[in-house]
C-alpha cells in the first residue's frame, strides 16, 4: 500500500492510468499539462503533475515547466478528491481548488481530469 502523495503513490498512479481503458480513451488526441500544488500536507507543500501528450501519460512528484494549468488546493481537499469523496467540478465551484493558467484548455479537457481522479480513487492508498 502506497502513502498518499508519495513516490509509490505516483508509481501506482502511472500503472493504473496507463492500463485503464477509460482513461486511455479520454486522453486520445489530448495535449494537456497540469501542475497540482497542495498546501498543508504532513510533509509541507507538495507539487506534482499530470502530463498527457500523444497518447502517453506522465504523473510524478515535482514541478512542471510551462504547465498549461496550475491547480491549487489544501491537503484535505486533495485527499477528498483522491478518495472519490469530492469531484473536481464541485471542488472548483465551492472554491476548494483554485485554477490558474489556460482556463479554456482545462474546460475543454475536464473529462481527462475526471478520469484521472476516478482512476486514482481506485488505488490502494494509505491516507
Amino acid at each position: 500500500m502506497a502513502t498518499f502523495l508519495s513516490e509509490e503513490h505516483f508509481s501506482a498512479a502511472r500503472e493504473g492510468l496507463n492500463s485503464d481503458p477509460g482513461f486511455q480513451n479520454a486522453i486520445a488526441n489530448v495535449d494537456l499539462s497540469v501542475q497540482f500544488d497542495v498546501s498543508g500536507a504532513p510533509e509541507g507543500e507538495v507539487t506534482y503533475y499530470l502530463k498527457v501528450a500523444d497518447g502517453t501519460t506522465e504523473t510524478a512528484l515535482g514541478p512542471l515547466d510551462d504547465a498549461d494549468v496550475t491547480v491549487s488546493s489544501d491537503y484535505e481537499t486533495s485527499q477528498a478528491i483522491s478518495k472519490g469523496e469530492l469531484n473536481v467540478q464541485m471542488a472548483f465551484m465551492t472554491g476548494k481548488i483554485k485554477v490558474g493558467g489556460n482556463m479554456a484548455k482545462i474546460m475543454m479537457h475536464q473529462g481527462v481530469l475526471n478520469e484521472y481522479a476516478r482512476v486514482l480513487s481506485g488505488l490502494d492508498i494509505e491516507y
